[in-house]
């Protein structure tokens, strides 16, 4: 029972090293050593629980999308308008400096290279971008959202908007790239006040 308790124990530490490192330094400056220094794991420890590192980054880089994806359901899966939802997703607290765990991936060569890699990549950014035009959809239906929105093309605007203002604030030093772009987003899509003439 304690050897299955450390066992488990290590593998998790391994995953949650290897998902911080991906995150700083991208596939290729990920070494084992440097896994297995971080996780505080002994030599060999790696290869008792994935078949190596590439095993053990998939496993990092599911888990990193899997967490993406929750934390995007937890505020558009919600109730309330839709405006409200997408604001509340464009908004929520993310470390904006160190970019997407997830959409950095995207610029790895090595990743990008191996579909294996890049699919739990894929997945997430197309499941979040499918879960935003659900949410424009119904915004339109119930008369929340007006003008010509194509919600797939918004979905599309708002995933590329937080990927981009990500690039831009690493590029400045800055989060206010990231928050204009937001703003400038949440400016256009807001809900525009009908006025009646009064007779």
């Amino acid at each position: 029972m304690y050897s299955a308790i450390m066992n488990t124990d290590t593998s998790e530490r391994l995953v949650e090293a290897t998902r911080a490192l991906l995150w700083e330094r991208g596939y290729v400056g990920t070494s084992p050593k440097a896994v297995l220094r971080a996780a505080g794991a002994g030599q060999g420890s790696m290869y008792h629980h994935f078949a190596g590192k590439r095993d053990l980054a998939l496993a990092a880089i599911r888990r990193s999308a899997e967490e993406l994806g929750a934390a995007a359901e937890a505020v558009l899966g919600g109730e309330g308008p839709a405006y409200d939802r997408i604001e509340a997703y464009l908004l929520r607290e993310r470390d904006v400096l160190r970019g997407c765990p997830v959409g950095r991936l995207t610029m790895d060569p090595e990743v990008i290279a191996d579909p294996e890699l890049r699919a739990p990549v894929e997945e997430v950014l197309d499941r979040v971008r499918g879960r935003l035009a659900e949410v424009i959809r119904a915004g339109l239906d119930r008369g929340e959202l007006s003008g010509p929105l194509d919600p797939e093309e918004i979905a599309a605007t708002v995933v590329a908007t937080v990927q981009g203002g990500y690039v831009l604030a690493r590029a400045t030093g800055s989060p206010t790239p990231f928050d204009s772009a937001v703003r400038g987003l949440l400016a256009l899509l807001a809900p525009r006040a009908t006025t009646t003439a009064s007779a």
